[in-house]
């Protein structure tokens, strides 16, 4: 992965359509009109109390009540579905500083990563500053990188286990909170550390290690540890449940993230020579994002909006509740500007785009001459 401040990207400054100035006029227009706020509502409230209910409640049963191993199994699928809803609609809000007006609010609903096994300095880095900043951008964007074992980009090396990654990426999508829990906020802190990569202030590294490691063992002694205290069940069993609540989850998310960037209809543009790209920030959003499914009711809300990536990206500070009705300003402007705006109709449709293109990418790359 190259560094971002050793590589500087400078987006282009050209916008000769006008498009995010007329963009943002619009938006702006639509919520003073409406007498409304950019951040959340009663509506994000009270799903906020839904998700935690479907994830913490079932804890407490598995706890409290006397039920058979089979039932605890099925909680822990709720738990898991319920960790991704918070994930996507709480949490994702929090950091990005629009799930209230005030900071501590938001503080606060952005630090519940800590109990979905994550860490907030790491996801600040990872995804507020470099994927919403070099979105698709090889090397540079890291939700593109999964290491040697699946091939997201034609700018990524080649290797023979790539022609089956449509097949087995799936199975390994599950893993994506599991490796929060044991491995994956370690790597990160140790490299954005090194790197001074921050979102803000950069934090004192006793400090940011000293929080990961805190966090990891009230994490461990609460999701395993007090379980294995209370509970009449073989300590494996108990490793079982954690598992399938993590990869219940991570199958979510990673399914839910992977739609808007990693299909065929976006782009995956590299700087020139100069580090220049071709587009300004804003249509480079444009090109490197999809949506998916913006009419279905239960997708939008259970998503947290990340259906709506085209406004999510090019407007980040805004709750994911407004998406829905400036989604026709932003498609509006960009046709009226002649650039894209993809979406995908139905999420079946978008799923099925995204393993089509893992399959192209996992083919033998032609030989250029």
């Amino acid at each position: 992965m190259e560094d971002p401040q050793d590589n500087i990207i400078r987006f282009s400054r050209v916008d000769s359509a006008k498009f995010f100035r007329t963009l943002n006029k619009r938006v702006n227009s639509y919520f003073k009109d409406n007498n409304l706020r950019k951040t959340g509502n009663w509506k994000l409230h009270l799903k906020t109390l839904v998700m935690f209910s479907l994830f913490l409640l079932p804890y407490f049963l598995i706890l409290t009540l006397d039920i058979s191993q089979w039932w605890m199994l099925l909680l822990t699928i709720v738990m898991g579905a319920g960790m991704a809803g918070v994930g996507m609609n709480i949490m994702h809000d929090g950091n990005h500083g629009s799930y209230s007006s005030k900071k501590w609010v938001n503080n606060f609903m952005g630090g519940t990563i800590y109990i979905l096994a994550g860490n907030v300095y790491n996801w600040q880095v990872q995804h507020n500053v470099l994927h919403h900043t070099y979105t698709n951008i090889h090397g540079h964007d890291e939700d593109l990188d999964a290491g040697r074992i699946i091939r997201f980009s034609k700018h990524a090396k080649w290797l023979k286990i790539h022609r089956f990654q449509h097949y087995y990426s799936v199975f390994l999508y599950g893993l994506l909170t599991f490796n929060w829990a044991i491995t994956t906020d370690f790597k990160q802190t140790k490299r954005y550390l090194k790197k001074k990569l921050s979102y803000g202030k950069l934090p004192n590294p006793v400090t940011q290690w000293s929080i990961v490691a805190i966090t990891k063992l009230i994490y461990i002694s609460i999701w395993i540890v007090l379980p294995m205290l209370i509970l009449s069940v073989a300590w494996w069993k108990i490793l079982i449940g954690f598992f399938v609540m993590h990869y219940t989850a991570g199958l979510i998310l990673s399914i839910v993230f992977q739609l808007a960037h990693v299909v065929k209809e976006t782009d995956m543009p590299l700087p020139d020579n100069t580090g220049s790209m071709k587009n300004t920030w804003a249509i480079h959003q444009l090109f490197t994002t999809v949506n998916f499914s913006t009419k279905n009711k239960v997708v939008n809300w259970f998503t947290g909006g990340l259906n709506h990536q085209v406004e999510h990206h090019i407007f980040p500070n805004i709750s994911h509740i407004h998406y829905s009705n400036i989604s026709k300003i932003v498609k509006q402007t960009a046709q009226e500007c002649n650039l894209p705006y993809n979406e995908y109709k139905t999420t079946r449709a978008a799923i099925k785009a995204h393993f089509q293109f893992l399959k192209e990418m996992g083919s033998k790359p032609a030989i250029s001459s």
